[in-house]
């Protein structure tokens, strides 16, 4: 089944700015036909996934593909793991694991990185609300993720992303960071998992 639609989800503080969201937009735009989607998401998890459920409602069962960084990986294991998207391509780049526990020390007033001037309040409740989207604590399909993970993450353990992505396709950086600034190198891996 050829792809035919790609969405990207950037990580906390991110936006469609970032290398990577570009990267995948440049990408996306020498595929023909392949209709790519990467939206700003809100502070709120709960309102982020009700953002990506209306995005996404008349997308196909097959033929679909989710890209998430970070605290996007995390919304696409649990976008992914819902029945209607479990036919769907899903590629996570230095997922965020268990978001609620490591953003709770970030509660407060957040600046954006690709902005410095855009300021958001991130509070209890959007921790809350992270863990209760926690996906199940096992994938449904394994082979349909690729998981990216850099030992080198200085926000991450790449112990925990590892074992969560288990039985997943995928590479183990042995540097790079939690940005992936030498993503180019592994994103014709990405792109064959997603073709595939």
């Amino acid at each position: 089944m050829a792809l035919t639609h790609l969405l990207y989800l950037h990580g906390f503080r991110s936006s469609p700015q970032s290398a990577k969201a570009r990267r995948m937009a440049a990408w996306s735009s020498g595929m023909p036909g392949l209709h790519f989607c990467c939206p700003q998401l809100p502070p709120s998890p709960l309102e982020a996934m009700a953002q990506l459920a209306r995005l996404v409602a008349d997308w196909p069962a097959s033929g679909s593909a989710v890209v998430g960084s970070s605290l996007g990986g995390f919304y696409a294991t649990a976008l992914a793991e819902q029945p209607a998207h479990r036919g769907w391509r899903v590629a996570v780049l230095n997922p965020a694991v268990d978001p609620a526990r490591d953003l709770s020390r970030h509660i407060g007033v957040q600046t954006a990185w690709h902005d410095p001037a855009l300021k958001f309040d991130f509070t209890a409740r959007h921790v809350a609300e992270l863990a209760a989207l926690a996906p199940p604590a096992r994938l449904s399909t394994p082979p349909r993720y690729y998981a990216l993970i850099a030992k080198g993450d200085e926000l991450l353990d790449w112990r925990e992303m590892l074992a969560r992505y288990s039985g997943c396709d995928g590479k183990v950086l042995e540097g790079s960071d939690h940005g992936l600034t030498d993503f180019e190198d592994h994103l014709p891996g990405v792109a064959a998992h997603l073709l595939a």
